[in-house]
């Protein structure tokens, strides 16, 4: 056969020998073979006939790269060269290999983003200023106005600022400092990374921005109050900070932060803050008042011993928490070695703190109006008390000049004729007085009485106060809860005012079970009421007027204390301000609300169950442009007008026939409840038109003490006991005619029945009525009496031998019990009660005052409804005794 027709030798499998292999690459010319650069041919079986030797290596070198041994050199595209600038993904790479970056892109990449940040950095530090402290302390005032539009005050601003160098501050002040924000500030640069690395992690995540941690950073950020929490304010503050580390003296930093931070008390600046708090200048501060102005500079509004915005800022709080941080920081000098440690085991007193001087130029209630107006900005606006201390705003209130000059009157005339510390120093000292005045249809503060005033050095606002219990003015909410919800024996339905309930007194009080409460004596607990009368069973409208204690203990058990709870909060008493122990106690009122919050949820009866929040401030101006945020609270539904109108209808006749029977002077429809609480620890009276809704509450505490512990008011102002229906109703009365004076009298909605009669378990069966026979002539122990009832004395130039608060007995009164008196629980009480003279949960004492004769009925019966009061944290365990 010819060599051409011969048939080409198969080719070696794939995977082949090493040999084969090894003997093919051999073969391969520029290897290294022997014979390789020889230009000699080879023949091979496998190469057709005439092609050169040449072509047939590269098609065999091409065979070769389609095969799994050749696919890596084929895909790097050998001899095909990138051109372009940056070669990614990477062109020499296959697979996931070509988008790994080469350590040359790594390196260029990191090195080009320093080099824009650096220059970045470098462009950003020399365009920002450094704070001037000079500038930075400057301020305006903040204006205060009237209702009416007229000027009440202006305050802050400017008045209370000084730069002082750095050798006029003592190094004890600079050391505790250092100490305790900045123990590296010496030697650092002024920043932190590691602080700066928290707050862009805080702000990545959406979390509000953090301040900056050294003290550099706090002096920058102390000039940047007018501006917003932003990223581009981080930025600048840092730069600044920067620039500062490097070019600034750490003495004109550390001065510029001290002369520039807010310290509480309208203060800025160490020395203002050294005559706010000592009443010295700064170079005269010693190791102790440094620690403790150090200690301020944590949050003036949590760390200032006078108390803070919301509820973790009392003054109790503040003081325990600045006491805390003084110690610890004194701790700390000797732990940084600023202080030794026999210096520091010298100071074992809490430094003594001057009265504040935030009375100046505030005298009588306009410390308080400003403070109560002030407080409601910055928590509707979110503003912090070092903002709101640079000043410049214009602040208008809802205060009513002639409506609180005539609160002050009727408060003092009646104080000077009641108290007489000259002659009674161990009853008649620290009686304290507060009220607020709110207008029924919008929910405005018109009007307040605090105390004495700032320039009595009196700052607790009495009106505000938390911790004084309301007594029995808590009894119309579990009567509005019993109206709208009902008992276990109303099947559900709400209860009738005519329902009967157990009265007499000693009663054995059963839970909602059915079951017998235990006191504390073990045995079966029987509530206590002031008097011993034996009414039996009677109407819960009765029970309101005589404020009968068991009644309302028993009903709070069946209608439930949650409930009752949820119709306070629904007219706007605030929960933590109600006491949480689910006690009999709790219906006589041991809750705590202020007299503001009082006054309020009472206008939401009066509005026919329709509840508006108080507010203080009707317009906020800045830079000319007033701020969103301060129109009127939009009007609530906290309860079916019917339940608020018979609710109305009930404290009606508390003030016509029971224990707020002196309220009838004002000669107009009035609706309230009076209220007393154990050993005379507290009275109230808290009485709505359907204009105006006012509390007054009278109570006995030492302002300076640290506990505010309340006192009993038994012998105060020469009389045994004061009651609610006293002298809180006669401040009532007179500031209420003077408040209303030019108004016509207005008449309360007439309720719509409602309710079911659903009387306690173990009621009598009610018995038909006997018709007297025509020819029996009434008895004359029942007919109306057609005399004429007797007048008080009169003694010396025809004056009552009778003041008006006094509790003078009247033979021919009706009303109330024998003595006039509430018939508040002497030593009832709470759950644990039943033991003779029991104070807190176990007693209480009588509010009330003489009653007059009973007025003809009129319509409908009064049906008890709605619920009302505020609370302030319940710190009292007193309950509420009546009236």
């Amino acid at each position: 056969m010819s060599e051409h027709r011969r048939k080409p030798p198969q080719p070696e499998p794939q995977g082949g020998s090493r040999a084969a292999t090894r003997r093919a690459a051999q073969q391969r010319p520029g290897r290294g073979a022997p014979g390789a650069g020889r230009d000699v041919p080879t023949a091979s079986p496998s190469v057709p006939y005439g092609e050169p030797a040449g072509r047939a290596d590269a098609r065999r070198s091409t065979q070769r790269g389609s095969g799994p041994r050749g696919r890596g050199q084929a895909g790097r595209g050998a001899g095909r060269p990138d051109k372009r600038l940056i070669n990614y993904p990477r062109s020499d790479k296959d697979g996931w290999k070509r988008f790994m970056p080469s350590w040359k892109l790594v390196g260029g990449t990191a090195l080009g983003f320093f080099a824009v940040v650096t220059a970045g950095a470098g462009i950003g530090i020399a365009m920002v200023n450094t704070p001037n402290p000079n500038l930075a302390a400057k301020a305006q005032n903040n204006v205060f106005f009237w209702a009416d539009g007229t000027q009440m005050v202006a305050t802050g601003g400017s008045m209370n600022r000084q730069i002082v160098p750095i050798s006029k501050i003592p190094r004890s002040m600079q050391d505790a400092v250092i100490s305790a924000e900045n123990e590296s500030f010496e030697t650092d640069k002024g920043v932190d990374p590691m602080g700066i690395a928290r707050a862009v992690w805080n702000m990545a995540k959406g979390g509000s921005t953090q301040g900056g941690s050294t003290i550099t950073q706090q002096y920058v950020k102390n000039t940047y109050l007018d501006s917003d929490q932003t990223l581009k304010r981080k930025v600048t503050e840092l730069f600044i900070a920067i620039k500062l580390g490097v070019s600034a003296e750490k003495d004109d930093v550390l001065a510029g932060y001290l002369n520039t931070a807010y310290y509480g008390r309208d203060a800025y600046g160490i020395q203002a803050a050294a005559r706010a708090y000592f009443g010295k200048d700064c170079e005269e501060l010693t190791p102790s008042e440094s620690a403790f102005l150090a200690s301020v500079l944590k949050g003036p509004n949590l760390y200032n011993p006078d108390g803070g915005i919301g509820t973790a800022a009392t003054p109790q709080a503040n003081t325990e928490r600045a006491r805390q941080r003084w110690a610890w920081v004194l701790d700390r000098e000797v732990q940084v070695g600023r202080m030794q440690k026999a210096d520091r085991d010298q100071i074992k007193e809490f430094p003594k703190l001057v009265d504040s001087e935030m009375a100046r130029g505030m005298s009588g209630q306009i410390g308080y109006l400003v403070e109560t107006a002030k407080q409601y900005v910055m928590k509707t606006k979110d503003i912090p008390a070092e903002k709101m201390a640079l000043g410049g705003y214009q602040i208008h209130t809802t205060f009513e000049k002639p409506r609180v000059d005539a609160l002050v009157k009727a408060v003092e005339e009646t104080r000077d004729d009641f108290l007489d510390e000259k002659k009674r120093p161990d009853y008649d000292t620290f009686v304290q007085f507060g009220a607020a005045s709110v207008d029924v249809k919008s929910g405005a503060i018109v009007a307040m009485y605090g105390g004495p005033g700032w320039d009595k050095k009196h700052f607790t606002n009495n009106a505000n106060t938390i911790g004084v219990p309301v007594g029995s003015t808590w009894k119309p909410y579990v009567l509005a809860a019993a109206l709208e919800y009902g008992t276990q024996n109303s099947n559900g339905s709400g209860l009738s005012v005519d329902s009967k309930y157990p009265a007499n007194d000693l009663t054995v009080i059963n839970n909602r079970q059915g079951k017998p409460l235990t006191g504390s004596n073990g045995k079966p607990f029987q509530q206590k009421n002031e008097s011993s009368t034996p009414y039996g069973y009677v109407t819960l409208n009765e029970a309101m007027e005589k404020s009968i204690n068991v009644p309302f203990a028993q009903l709070v058990f069946d209608v439930g204390h949650s409930k009752v709870r949820d119709v306070a909060k629904s007219t706007g008493i605030l929960t933590e301000s109600m006491d949480p122990d689910n006690t009999a106690s709790f219906a006589l009122g041991t809750s705590t609300p202020s007299a503001i919050r009082m006054a309020d949820s009472y206008a939401t009866f009066a509005a026919s169950g329709t509840h508006h929040e108080p507010f203080s401030v009707t317009k906020v101006e800045q830079d000319g442009k007033e701020l969103s945020g301060f129109e009127a609270p939009k009007a609530q539904r906290a309860m079916d007008n019917a339940i608020a109108d018979n609710v109305t209808k009930v404290l009606e006749n508390v003030v016509q026939n029971g224990t707020g029977v002196k309220a009838k002077k004002l000669n107009r429809p009035v609706a309230g409840k009076t209220g007393t609480t154990d050993k005379n620890k507290s009275a109230w009276f808290v009485g709505y038109t359907p204009e105006l809704s006012t509390a007054v509450t009278l109570f006995r505490t030492d302002p300076t003490s640290a506990d505010k512990k309340l006192m009993s008011m038994n012998h105060v102002g020469g009389v045994d006991s004061i009651h609610g229906g006293d002298i809180p109703t006669v401040i009532w009365t007179e500031y209420m005619r003077e408040a209303l004076k030019g108004l016509p009298s207005k008449e309360f909605p007439e309720p719509d029945d409602i309710g079911v009669t659903a009387d306690a378990s173990g009621a009598p069966s009610p018995s038909p009525s006997v018709a007297p026979s025509p020819s029996t002539p009434p008895s004359p122990s029942t007919s109306p009496s057609t005399s004429p009832p007797v007048s008080p004395s009169p003694s010396g130039g025809g004056k009552p031998s009778c003041k008006p608060w006094r509790v003078c007995y009247d033979p021919t009164t009706n009303g109330g019990t024998t003595s006039g008196a509430d018939n508040g629980g002497v030593n009832g009480g709470g759950v644990n009660g039943g033991a003779a003279n029991g104070g807190g949960v176990n007693g209480g004492g009588a509010d009330g005052g003489p009653t007059g004769p009973p007025s003809p009925p009129t319509g409908k019966p009064g049906r008890p409804g709605g619920i009302t009061g505020w609370g302030g944290a319940s710190t009292g365990t007193t309950a509420g005794t009546g009236g």
